[in-house]
């Protein structure tokens, strides 16, 4: 075509000429709106993988440290004269079992009452003997639930009184702090969180080796704490999210698709159906935070379910993800050829029989997609949880999904907001790693189920 613009106006007059050049103005602006086009469309792709790359590199470059933690290895000796204790009671012949439990409960009430910070400061001393520290500067760069295990270890095993055991004790939050480096070294005494002998004692032990860093695996098996947050973990809010979603599956999934199907297959076509509909789509559009007041006023305030419970956290996410699941599940229903529908009923079928046995089958795909991306939406919603409650201190593994409990993003948003700042922004960074290596699990599982459910269709 180029050539035969360049061969005709000098075949023509002046006319064609003007018009062969309007011709090719044209072209040439359609050229470049195309070429702009492409231009703002490479733009915005590499925006937005620009954007994600900086989310993923703030995060993985805050949390992955938090993974590790200062941990002391320790020789501890359960010495005799610090446990002062009677030996384990042994049931004798003819004592009820009552009897023998209420002996065995106070032994350890008294094993309890043991001063285990004085064992704690002995294994310390023993390991950095030439420390200038006193007792309370020691047992600041060591976690306080570290007695409680002692204690622990003391109760489940009591021949090791008087013997030397090996023991793994986890450091303070401002040890970790201040090991890691998030202390200014430089600040005056009066600004640093622990005391300059405290320091120095474990700077000492980490140049030893005796302190260093290891893979933190009580942030996946530990609970929140507030009185020991070096030990604090996510186990609770964990089990407290898998709670929410089997509640979210086990409702959201099965009353969205058979709401879906009867309203595109067998409700009438009428203005009632149009504005459920279109009510529908206005729930999906809904800001999260107001099924969270919903849930608040019918579930807590109605039916009296209890506060800060995953069955109400569940029924809350379930209301929110109901619309999306239906959205889909119509959709895919719609995407189904007319010809299956019509092969069907030609061969006899009934109306059920044709959705059922061939026109749902075909929509599995779309609609397994749709309920895990749902679920990975409600698994990481965190302001309808506010409104119920489940932002409440809660330091146990819930049992059931009647037990009070918090949850994932919820955590994340208590930690971020705790007053140790520099230990919790990092802890908070690594919850998010977990938050969202979840829900890339979720995502990965639909891809693979809806890629075996095509082949299969």
């Amino acid at each position: 075509m180029a050539d035969i613009f360049k061969s005709e106006p000098n075949a023509g007059g002046n006319a064609n000429a003007e018009r062969l050049a309007l011709i090719r103005s044209g072209l040439r602006a359609r050229h470049a709106r195309e070429k702009r086009f492409r231009i703002y469309g490479i733009l915005a792709i590499a925006a937005a993988i620009g954007f994600v790359a900086i989310l993923f590199t703030n995060i993985l470059s805050k949390g992955l440290p938090a993974f590790t933690q200062a941990t002391l290895t320790v020789d501890v000796f359960f010495d005799p004269e610090i446990v002062k204790v009677e030996p384990k009671p042994v049931r004798q012949d003819g004592q009820s079992p009552a009897d023998y439990r209420r002996a065995v409960l106070d032994w350890e009430r008294k094993a309890t009452m043991v001063n285990w910070n004085r064992v704690v400061e002995a294994a310390v001393r023993n390991a950095a003997p030439g420390t200038e520290a006193d007792t309370r500067q020691i047992l600041s760069i060591i976690e306080t639930n570290e007695r409680f295990k002692l204690r622990d270890m003391f109760v489940a095993n009591p021949s090791i009184l008087g013997q030397t055991v090996t023991v793994n004790m986890l450091g303070s939050a401002n040890a970790d702090n201040w090991l890691k480096g998030n202390i200014n070294r430089d600040l005056p005494d009066t600004q640093q969180q622990l005391s300059a002998p405290a320091r120095a004692l474990a700077d000492t032990l980490l140049e030893e080796g005796k302190m260093r860093f290891a893979f933190a695996w009580h942030i996946f098996t530990n609970v929140d704490s507030r009185s020991a947050p070096a030990a604090a973990g996510l186990a609770g809010a964990f089990v407290g999210s898998l709670y929410m979603m089997m509640v979210v599956i086990f409702l959201a999934v099965p009353i969205g698709v058979a709401s879906a199907v009867y309203l595109e297959e067998f409700a009438p076509k009428n203005r009632f159906t149009d504005l459920i509909e279109i009510n529908i789509n206005n729930l999906a559009a809904v800001p999260s935070i107001v099924f969270g007041l919903l849930g608040a006023a019918v579930f807590i305030n109605f039916f009296r379910l209890p506060l800060s419970a995953p069955i109400v956290g569940g029924l809350v996410l379930t209301l929110m993800t109901l619309p999306t699941v239906i959205i889909a599940t119509r959709s895919s229903l719609r995407a189904v050829p007319p010809s299956l529908r019509q092969a069907a009923l030609g061969l006899g079928a009934s109306k059920t029989q044709t959705v059922f046995h061939h026109v749902l089958p075909v929509t599995y795909p779309g609609i397994l997609t749709a309920t895990i991306i749902g679920v990975a939406q409600a698994l990481g919603e965190t302001a309808p949880l506010l409104l119920i409650g489940m932002n409440a201190f809660v330091a146990a593994v819930p049992a059931t999904p009647m037990d009070q409990s918090s949850a994932l993003p919820v955590q994340i948003y208590l930690w971020q907001g705790n007053e140790n700042r520099n230990f919790f922004e990092a802890r908070t960074s690594a919850a998010i790693i977990v938050l969202l290596g979840l829900m890339l699990a979720l995502n990965a599982i639909a891809i693979f189920l809806r890629t075996r459910l095509e082949r299969r269709t």
